[in-house]
């Protein structure tokens, strides 16, 4: 049976996720998880991760704490834009992702879609994981607020507190890698099943452009529920024509009508052209009123979407609102 290698004690989730991004590769499936900083035994194992003081992917060592550790994806690899310093679970997860996401997805390693998974699961979960673990903030100045429920904290909380015996650490640690294994499949399933083969729905929906409404700025989705905001954004730039989209028009789950503004970036909260003012947080009578427009819904307060009951009623908005762009 081979052995993988971490060190004992407290644990952190990213030498959790290295091990059980492992455990997914049928050669390490059935392994024996080694806990323990005693540098014979941890000689012993076949793979070591997050502790050894040794950075030795040829000798499958996988440690980043040591002084002379500074790699990041990019370093390794210039074709990646990513710097953050990397963790165990990064160091894994760059030399066998590509693998991983070949078994998970039941496809050849050279399937172009393994590198899409790799970069778009890289940089939207492991490299979280990466920065936390290296004390590396989101910000460089003090945040509006903390986020306390990441995928980190999640997987410290199967430590013991303080307060309780910690006899049971190793069951604890089992439970980790289940939880993180899960949360890494999830994390694959979706960007593989759902938001990769949206991109074809926002590409076919940005063609057709001038269709929806002669201006250009508007996008219909016949598909309502795709993910499409890093999709616009990466076919805008690919077309050369970043910043034209103002706002997409879906029908939703139960067949009514909606519109959304397109934000200045993916993750933003502020919008390249807002619904009306007058109209936010107006609902019903009230904002058919407000708006002139037969059958609205509603306006969020904060105007980045809002519904009616028809399209034809939330084309009527989308052509008052684009009008904002000319006054």
């Amino acid at each position: 049976m081979l052995k993988i290698g971490t060190h004992n004690g407290h644990f952190h989730a990213d030498e959790v996720l290295a091990c059980a991004l492992l455990k997914i590769m049928p050669k390490y499936k059935s392994s024996e998880i080694v806990r323990t900083r005693d540098p014979k035994q941890l000689g012993e194992c076949d793979i070591v991760v997050d502790v050894g003081g040794e950075y030795k992917p040829d000798n499958l060592r996988f440690d980043h704490h040591q002084k002379s550790f500074t790699h990041s994806v990019h370093s390794l690899d210039n074709k990646y834009k990513y710097v953050t310093k990397l963790s165990s679970a990064g160091l894994v997860y760059f030399h066998f992702g590509k693998e991983i996401i070949s078994i998970l997805q039941d496809t050849d390693i050279n399937d172009p879609i393994v590198e899409v998974l790799f970069v778009k699961v890289y940089e939207k979960f492991i490299e979280e994981v990466d920065a936390i673990d290296n004390g590396i903030s989101t910000h460089d100045t003090e945040g509006r607020y903390t986020i306390n429920t990441n995928f980190s904290r999640r997987i410290g909380a199967f430590n013991p507190n303080w307060n309780e015996s910690g006899h049971d650490i190793d069951l604890r640690f089992s439970n980790a890698i289940a939880a993180a294994d899960a949360e890494f499949r999830d994390k694959v399933s979706y960007f593989g099943g759902s938001w990769w083969p949206a991109r074809k729905i926002v590409a076919a929906a940005l063609e057709e452009r001038f269709s929806a409404h002669s201006s250009g700025r508007v996008l219909l989705l016949k598909e309502g529920g795709a993910p499409w905001k890093e999709h616009l954004f990466t076919l805008e730039a690919e077309q050369g024509i970043d910043g034209q989209i103002y706002y997409v028009i879906y029908p939703d789950q139960a067949n009514k009508w909606r519109v959304q503004c397109v934000p200045i970036r993916p993750d933003s909260f502020e919008n390249r052209l807002s619904l009306p003012a007058d109209w936010r947080g107006v609902r019903d009578a009230d904002l058919a009123t407000v708006s002139g427009v037969k059958g609205a819904i509603f306006v969020h307060a904060s105007g980045f979407i809002g519904g009616n009951e028809t399209k034809e009623g939330i084309m009527e908005m989308v052509e008052i609102s684009l009008k904002q762009s000319k006054s």
